[in-house]
């Protein structure tokens, strides 16, 4: 019985020994293979919040010449891999509502003059990033991130775009868009796309991602590595979506100032209210038809009801300064004031 005992334990312990080493939570094989997070930021050499498709990203170059630098990026060979379809915010929830009209923002205020593909492009590379454990796992976290700090990730959130009323044509399609993107299509083109930025800037970060595709002023890019394969979009959604609160007081230094009126040098006779103009074709007394307030004459719309009558009284001064007329067996005779009495 000792013995049978001492070996009961023996295999017992060897069992726990065995069942600790193939555990997950060891950090001795945990520790050899990074985590998608350890994996993104050694692979990209650049803070994450830096590198946004809005205002305050780091740009190498912008203008003409930046579209020419931007082709000779190479677009990355081999197949492009498409994320298994995904739509966790049905049409009845309470989140959706919210969920639609942050999409919508995004794809109207980023693509509204944009094709139809470019356009979901845009709301592909929103729910990429809802899904990517880099980034918010709500679509309004992912359009809105960054909206009261430094860099805003999408630059219509801190330009002041938001101010203004969007344009019901446009709206309406990009909404369209929204919607389909919410039911879980896809562009199998973009892929796993996190970034894009437009062909006139060059952000530095543009040479640390893998190009996809070109589609209308758009660049697409994915994570390089293991971050930009599809089973690194491993996240759930939130559960919730929420707009956040804004600070609108940003604003008014992102919107354009009121307009300046800037004295202008009088080049003609002092006097006049109208400056000439080489187009003229008058005399220099003249001003052309331009009105000039130092004349005495104005423009006057006479009033139908004056003019009215004006032309009665007009009309009865007249008859009461025609002469008489006599009928007189069927003849017309005048009889004026002084003439002789008629036989």
């Amino acid at each position: 019985m000792k013995k049978r005992t001492k070996l009961a334990i023996r295999l017992t312990c060897l069992g726990a020994v065995a069942a600790l080493a193939a555990s997950p939570s060891l950090p001795v094989e945990q520790a050899a293979k990074p985590t998608i997070q350890q994996d993104i930021a050694s692979s990209i050499g650049n803070p994450l919040n830096e590198m946004s498709t809005g205002e305050g990203q780091a740009v190498l170059m912008a203008g003409g010449d930046a579209q020419s630098r931007n082709s000779r990026i190479p677009i990355m060979s081999g197949k492009t891999r498409l994320l298994a379809a995904y739509a966790p915010i049905a049409a009845q929830s309470a989140s959706y509502p919210a969920a639609l009209k942050c999409l919508t923002q995004a794809v109207y205020y980023e693509a509204a003059n944009e094709p139809r593909d470019g356009k979901r492009a845009v709301a592909q590379v929103v729910l990429n990033r809802m899904r990517h454990p880099a980034y918010p796992n709500s679509v309004c976290g992912v359009v809105y991130q960054g909206v009261n700090a430094r860099v805003c990730q999408f630059s219509f959130t801190c330009d002041g775009a938001l101010t203004r009323s969007p344009l019901r044509a446009q709206w309406l399609a990009s909404e369209e868009v929204a919607r389909d993107a919410l039911s879980g299509k896809q562009m199998k083109n973009v892929g796993t796309a996190t970034h894009y930025h437009a062909d006139y800037v060059v952000p530095k970060w543009a040479y640390t991602l893998s190009k996809l595709d070109v589609i209308g002023r758009h660049i697409f890019y994915r994570f390089p590595g293991r971050a930009g394969e599809p089973r690194a979009f491993a996240a759930n959604w939130s559960q919730t979506e929420r707009i956040p609160q804004i600070n609108w007081a940003r604003f008014s230094s992102a919107l354009p100032p009121e307009e300046t009126v800037i004295p202008v040098e009088e080049t003609w006779v002092p006097g006049l209210t109208v400056a000439p103009d080489t187009a003229d074709r008058h005399a220099k007394t003249d001003v052309g038809g331009r009105i000039d307030t130092t004349k005495e004459w104005r423009l006057s719309i006479p009033d139908p009801v004056t003019t009215e009558s004006r032309y009665k009284a007009a009309q009865n001064a007249q008859k009461a300064a025609e002469p008489t007329t006599i009928v007189l067996d069927e003849a017309v005779q005048t009889d004026p004031a002084n003439a002789e009495t008629v036989q």
